[in-house]
């Protein structure tokens, strides 16, 4: 039955995007605009700054959006719910937009904002390596490096005024295999992205925020595998060791803001009440019978198992987290910049 219910639900996708293209491509992100926001107050000292930020599906603000809006998505989330970039974009009096956007023919096209953060990004191997909703999107997002470089090209460099995002290295985990031949490759993307952030810090920026990877195997795709999530979970460990080690060698973590991640995620599945949720990481907001391909991508309220599942839910799909956990993760954020000393 769920397999008959998702084949429909792809036909209407598909039938969605064709009327879309009849009338002339011109899907609507500002349908997946609005959504909850950080609920934080504004920032200490009232410091304002520009946000740029650089990632995959977890920070993603809406490459997708001109499809995935026909449908009610846009975002990798509890549509039409803001992710976390966004929502410290606006604690700090700014509103982070998408950097490329695709169009019906699987194109990326600039559109000038500042949220270059793109689902099914790893941190620097080509997108057509890997088999990531190609149907829907094609072979395009552009690996982290690609994006800095890309941001580089069009902007010259990074100024003291504004606050940089980086946060990629899960579909290199999630991609990577088993251990123990999966080592090299994560390791190779945790060394690969410290140079792309010493990369930012030499092109000027004064406020990079690093966040390192989640424990992916907490996520339902991993406590579903048959080992439970282990293999996962070790090769988070592994990806945030080597970052680790990589960033203090290349003399960067006293130039950035690091933020855990892992440790933050671990804590808050295992105590999920006290933050709000009724469910933790057992199940998912978005009924997957009724969200196309079963990614919070194309996932909206329609498709939700309940009214409020992008508040009472802690993942969205089987990996992404819902608005609520978001903005959770937003305020986390934004405490650890204001420990770091700024804003005051």
């Amino acid at each position: 039955m769920q397999r008959v219910h998702y084949k429909v639900s792809r036909a209407i996708l598909a039938a969605a995007i064709s009327l879309l293209a009849a009338c002339g491509g011109r899907g609507e992100s500002s349908a997946i605009g609005s959504g909850a926001g950080s609920g934080t107050a504004s920032p200490p000292g009232g410091i304002q700054l520009q946000v740029v930020s650089f990632g995959d599906s977890l920070s993603d603000v809406g490459t997708y959006a001109p499809i995935a809006s026909v449908v009610g998505g846009g975002r990798f989330t509890t549509n039409p719910g803001q992710v976390w970039s966004q929502d410290v974009a606006q604690y700090y009096g700014d509103t982070l937009t998408a950097a490329y956007t695709i169009d019906v023919a699987h194109n990326l096209k600039a559109q000038g904002g500042l949220g270059y953060a793109e689902g099914g990004a790893t941190v620097a191997t080509p997108a057509n390596l890997y088999n990531f909703l190609t149907d829907v999107i094609g072979d395009i997002e552009m690996p982290v490096n690609q994006q800095v470089s890309n941001y580089l090209a069009a902007h010259g460099s990074f100024n003291a005024n504004q606050l940089v995002l980086v946060w990629a290295g899960s579909n290199d985990v999630l991609r990577a295999g088993p251990l123990p031949a999966a080592a090299a490759t994560v390791q190779t993307a945790a060394s690969a992205l410290a140079q792309v952030v010493g990369q930012t810090v030499q092109n000027g920026a004064a406020h990079v925020v690093v966040v390192n990877v989640p424990n992916v195997g907490l996520s339902p795709k991993g406590i579903g595998q048959p080992d439970g999530g282990a293999n996962l979970t070790q090769l988070s460990q592994m990806f945030n060791d080597s970052l680790n080690a990589a960033l203090q060698t290349d003399g960067l973590q006293g130039k950035v803001i690091q933020i855990d991640s892992y440790a933050w995620v671990n804590q808050t599945v295992a105590n999920f009440k006290a933050n709000g949720f009724s469910v933790s990481n057992t199940s998912v907001a978005c009924d997957p019978s009724k969200t196309p391909d079963q990614t919070a991508l194309l996932c909206s309220p329609a498709t939700y198992v309940a009214p409020d599942a992008d508040q009472t839910y802690m993942f969205a799909d089987d990996l992404h987290p819902t608005t609520h956990l978001h903005a959770l993760f937003a305020q986390y954020v934004e405490q650890q910049i204001a420990k770091s000393g700024l804003g005051h």
